[in-house]
This record gives structure tokens, C-alpha cells and sequence, in this order.
């Protein structure tokens, strides 16, 4: 299964969608469901909203018999009283009008509401300065869902306006995908945990293990994170193996360069069938990406350089999640247009991912190049997105207008 060769990164998405397959499902209340994902689709099961409501405060009434109504010649109702909210209205009798507030259920007979604005109350008479239409600001029944009609498919994340409509339906429990669980190994000699306060020299603090954690929890997965390992392969597959036996998804931080101390495509080959899909991806930065699929389970291995290894967690990574947690595919990231202040030339041949940060003028939003070594963290907090320059695009000239994808 080995390629031997780069990959695209249209190709790696490509490979995820079809070597990965969502988790399986569980059943938890509504009151924990938000920001897992639908494992089926929920069908309303009754009309929503179940009465006619009115969207104004105003009168409620009967159209027809406000037809002709003008500022010299008002239509006169006779004024029945307020309707209370939660309670059922009464019956509308002829030429006759009731108080209603936003929310609140129309009586039967009336088929409008006439804002206040338009009205006047003279003691036990309502004056009407305009004529309303039938069914103007009225939400009819089941005009947000009819019983039956499915209310929210299987894949749909599920977020504030989600679980909303869900509470509305009168949902209890429900099935989700199963959360998937992200195990995460970083690797090197020159390695040290984060807290360290004395640093050895050569020794660099870990902070891979820390970023990477945080993205992956952002995605949607737990995270068991595992010792840092010392660049012996022997202990990076047996660590390797013992993690991926725990988690659904496992990932490996550095050892992925050419290098004579690369132990992580021959971890990827031992830990089971198919093996490597992906060995390296045209892409700048992170060209020494792995994944490889295990039974089923996948494993991504990224670049030890921290701006490298988050740029292609964001990209695959989420990817991952998301294909595990049985999401739909996303359509877009969140992007920006802004205008280039300078020429970024592109060598051709591979996706470039530029840094830039967004600087807002008086009628447009420049978009300004920050480069710096894929090692050095710094640059990366001084931007706020990046733009990306196709394979096949020699570059981007100053003053186009580039999508600039924003950091989630």
C-alpha cells in the first residue's frame, strides 16, 4: 500500500473519506449532546410550532374585515380583551379583535394580527389606520416542521441552534456517534516536558504534545496523550502499539524527516495491515506528512516542527475527527476577502500555505505575508490565517483579492 511518492492534499482527504468509517453510535440525553454529532436522523413528532402564533404585538383579527382601512376611515373592532400568554385564546366573534403579544396563541377566527403601531384603543373600540392581509404576522402551524418531516439529518453536529430545535421537538435521548478517542505520542531525543524550568542544553521544551492536545479536543475528540519518547524504534513501536490498542486515532509527533533516525514509517508498517497510505504530501509546510490505517484505525504522523505539525493537524487531523465522529464533510472554513500588500511568488508543483496578518483600512481589508522558519512559534501567534496558493499557480500578485482562511 505504500506510494512510494507525494501525494496531493485533495488525494489525502480523498484517502481519509475512504479508508476511515464513522464510530459506533450510543444513546445520551439531550442535556450532554451538545457539539457530538447525530448518528441518526430525528423526525418531528408533532407539528411545531402546534397552534398559530402571532410574530407582533398587536390585535388579532379577521383580514377581511380590516379591507379598506385608512387614516380618515379606520375599520372599528370591538375590543374582546387581552389574550394571556400560555393560555388558549377564545373564539373570535364578528367584528370583534383581541390583544395579543408576541408568541401568543391567535384565537379561532382570526387569521391576521394588526401591529400596535397601526391602532387605537377608545375605550371598548380599536380603531385600524391600515388593512392587514390574511396570515400577516402570523406563524401558522407546522410552519417550522409538519409531524413526520425529519427535522435534523444523521451527520448534523450538533450546536446551539441545534439542540434548540431538539428541546422544542420534546427530545429526550437521542443517538450520537461515539466521541472518538485521540492518542497522541511525541517523539525525540532533544525533547523535554513543557513544565521543565532548567533546560539541559541541546534540549528543546515539548510544545507539540500541548497544541495538539487543544486542536484535537477543538475538533471533537478526547485525548490520551503518552510519554515523550527517545529515538529508539524498538520503544516507539511498542509504545505505539500499546496506545493504539486504547484509542481510535493515533498520533505521531516527529520522526517523520528523512533522516537515519526515522522510525516513523517503519512504526506505521509494523502496527498492521493495510499499512501506509501516504508517504509525504505536496504541501508547504508539512511535505514529510504520513498516514496509515491500522484495522480500520487510523494514524497520522506529522512534522516535529511546530508550524508544520498544527497547519497539517488542522487540515488532516480535523479531517480525521470529523470522518470518525460521522460528521458531514464540511463544505468551507471560515474565510475572509482581503487584498494582498505585496507578490508572493510560488515555486509551482505543491499547495503553499502562507501565514498573513489582517489589517483593516478605511474600505478594505489588507492581508500582509508573515514569514518565518516552520520552527519558530512566534510567527504563527502574529497572524491570523492563512491563504493558500494552488500547485498549479505560479503565484499571487499585490492588490488581488485572495480568501484568507481564518484560525478556528
Amino acid at each position: 500500500m505504500k506510494l512510494m511518492r507525494v501525494t496531493t492534499p485533495e488525494n489525502v482527504l480523498e484517502l481519509i473519506e475512504k479508508y476511515f468509517q464513522p464510530l459506533d453510535a450510543e444513546t445520551i440525553p439531550l442535556e450532554r449532546a451538545g457539539g457530538r454529532v447525530l448518528a441518526e436522523p430525528i423526525s418531528a413528532g408533532a407539528d411545531i410550532p402546534a397552534f398559530e402564533r402571532s410574530t407582533v404585538d398587536g390585535y388579532a383579527l379577521s383580514a377581511r374585515e380590516s379591507f379598506g382601512a385608512q387614516e380618515g376611515l379606520p375599520a372599528i373592532f370591538e375590543y374582546g380583551g387581552e389574550i394571556p400568554m400560555g393560555r388558549p385564546a377564545p373564539e373570535l366573534s364578528r367584528g370583534q379583535c383581541y390583544l395579543i403579544h408576541t408568541g401568543g396563541m391567535l384565537p379561532s377566527g382570526a387569521d391576521a394580527v394588526a401591529m400596535l403601531e397601526y391602532t387605537a384603543l377608545l375605550g371598548k373600540q380599536v380603531q385600524l389606520y391600515r388593512p392587514v392581509a390574511p396570515g400577516e404576522n402570523v406563524i401558522h402551524r407546522g410552519e417550522d416542521l409538519r409531524r413526520g418531516e425529519e427535522a435534523l439529518p444523521a451527520g448534523k453536529l450538533l450546536q446551539a441552534q441545534e439542540l434548540g430545535l431538539l428541546a422544542s421537538l420534546g427530545t429526550a435521548d437521542l443517538r450520537v456517534t461515539r466521541r472518538p478517542l485521540m492518542g497522541l505520542l511525541s517523539s525525540g531525543d532533544e525533547l523535554v516536558p513543557h513544565l521543565t524550568t532548567a533546560l539541559p542544553p541541546g534540549k528543546i521544551r515539548d510544545s507539540n504534545t500541548l497544541s495538539l492536545t487543544f486542536l484535537g479536543q477543538k475538533y471533537g475528540a478526547a485525548v490520551l496523550s503518552g510519554d515523550i519518547l527517545a529515538d529508539s524504534f524498538p520503544l516507539f513501536l511498542e509504545k505505539s502499539r500499546e496506545l493504539l490498542k486504547r484509542c481510535d486515532f493515533l498520533v505521531l509527533s516527529g520522526g517523520s524527516s528523512v533522516g537515519s533516525r526515522d522510525f516513523t514509517t517503519r512504526t506505521m508498517q509494523e502496527l498492521g495491515p493495510p499499512g501506509l497510505l501516504v508517504e509525504g504530501v505536496s504541501i508547504k509546510p508539512g511535505k514529510p506528512t504520513l498516514l496509515a490505517s491500522s484495522g480500520g484505525k487510523p494514524i497520522l504522523g506529522l512534522p516535529g516542527h511546530p508550524i508544520s505539525a498544527l497547519l497539517i493537524f488542522s487540515l488532516f487531523g480535523a479531517a480525521i475527527i470529523r470522518r470518525l465522529s460521522g460528521r458531514q464533510a464540511g463544505l468551507y472554513r471560515p474565510s475572509v476577502e482581503a487584498v494582498l500588500s505585496r507578490n508572493l511568488p510560488s515555486q509551482g508543483g505543491q499547495t503553499e500555505y502562507i501565514r498573513v496578518k489582517l489589517e483593516q483600512t478605511e474600505d478594505k481589508l489588507i492581508a500582509t505575508p508573515v514569514f518565518g522558519r516552520s520552527g519558530i512559534l512566534s510567527t504563527l501567534t502574529a497572524t491570523d490565517g492563512f491563504l493558500i496558493i494552488p500547485a498549479g499557480k505560479e503565484g499571487l500578485s499585490e492588490g488581488e483579492t485572495a480568501a484568507v482562511f481564518l484560525w478556528e
